[in-house]
């Protein structure tokens, strides 16, 4: 059952973090945070997504709040370091950030860069890695498949464990796949997971070798993991950008995973100057705990959103509460 919306909205925080640096082209993140029967629970879609999409996120802070997590399997989860679309100069910087990481995801095609950057920042990234460290890119759907081909070529030399997202479609994905399969190197799928209509159509395409799956996107842990179930296909649990009670959201939701066969995308509060939990879930010798970090209000007062960003958030929960209403009664 749906909590009342007007209880809802009386115990909505809704927050504003600054970033240690520009990611997704956003100095701070907005998010509003909830307490439910069963702790601390996030709703926290970009600001760009339409309320249709919005609500898939309500669904899945209602679920972490107001349901219990399934049991968990493990107690802690490995998770990657992740490099913005930075200057090679700055890796060590960012990767100083995530200590005992041996993952790290790497950005690239950015748009007004070229993939000469792409290949000096995933090249630094291995100089400080070293050999045994993992290296993923993900291109966030901005290649067609002609440049997807030529990138992946040119970053093959150094050794990838996949490639994230590198063309739109699920076509692109099946016909990028089939021509860099020579290479060795995995495709992974992302947005054509969380941003689709149906979730499992890549996996049924074979247009993927993994999946890249995110508790918020996708309607949350329960709903997340009737996904990987029905998928069939080896995972990387991610996250959005969270706080950390986004992240431990994600961090239950890998928890409950069958085979965690990959270092998870769970690491991102890292990326903040200041995080909303108490002890925030930063990565400690690699990975995170599976726990629900506990929240004050002192630190959620110390980080309010202005009275207008607050009102466009509770107006947004209005309208995404309308449509969860709805999907839930079909």
């Amino acid at each position: 059952m749906l909590p009342d919306l007007a209880d809802l909205l009386r115990a909505a925080r809704v927050v504003s973090l600054p970033m240690t640096t520009r990611f997704r082209g956003i100095t701070t993140r907005e998010a509003v945070l909830f307490e439910g029967p069963h702790g601390w629970t996030e709703f926290s879609p970009f600001v760009e997504y339409d309320d249709a999409e919005a609500a898939a996120w309500l669904h899945a802070a209602i679920d972490f709040g107001w349901r219990a997590t399934p049991t968990p399997l493990r107690d802690r989860i490995p998770v990657n370091a992740t490099v913005p679309a930075i200057p090679a100069a700055d890796v060590p910087g960012i990767l100083a950030r995530y200590p005992g990481a041996r993952t790290a995801k790497v950005k690239v095609a950015e748009p007004g860069q070229t993939l000469a950057d792409d290949v000096a920042r995933v090249h630094a990234v291995r100089e400080q890695l070293g050999p045994e460290g993992r290296i993923r890119v993900d291109a966030n759907t901005l290649w067609n498949v002609d440049e997807a081909e030529h990138a992946i070529h040119a970053l093959a030399p150094f050794d990838l464990e996949y490639v994230e997202q590198p063309c739109a479609t699920v076509d692109e994905l099946a016909e990028i796949r089939r021509r860099t399969k020579y290479m060795g190197v995995p495709i992974a799928a992302d947005e054509s997971v969380r941003k689709s209509g149906d979730p499992l159509a890549v996996a049924r395409a074979g247009a993927a070798d993994l999946l890249i799956i995110k508790a918020q996107p996708l309607g949350g842990v329960h709903s997340a993991l009737r996904i990987v179930a029905e998928a069939g296909l080896p995972i990387v649990v991610s996250s959005a950008l969270d706080t950390s009670v986004g992240i431990a959201m994600g961090a239950h939701l890998a928890a409950a995973v069958p085979d965690l066969e990959f270092d998870c995308g769970l690491g991102t509060v890292a990326m903040f100057v200041q995080d909303v939990a108490d002890e925030p879930l930063l990565p400690v010798d690699g990975s995170i705990p599976v726990i629900r970090p506990a929240v004050s209000s002192s630190r959620l007062d110390s980080l309010a959103a202005d009275a207008e960003r607050r009102e466009w958030w509770l107006d947004r929960i209005r309208r995404c509460y309308r449509i969860v209403e709805h999907s839930t009664a079909l």
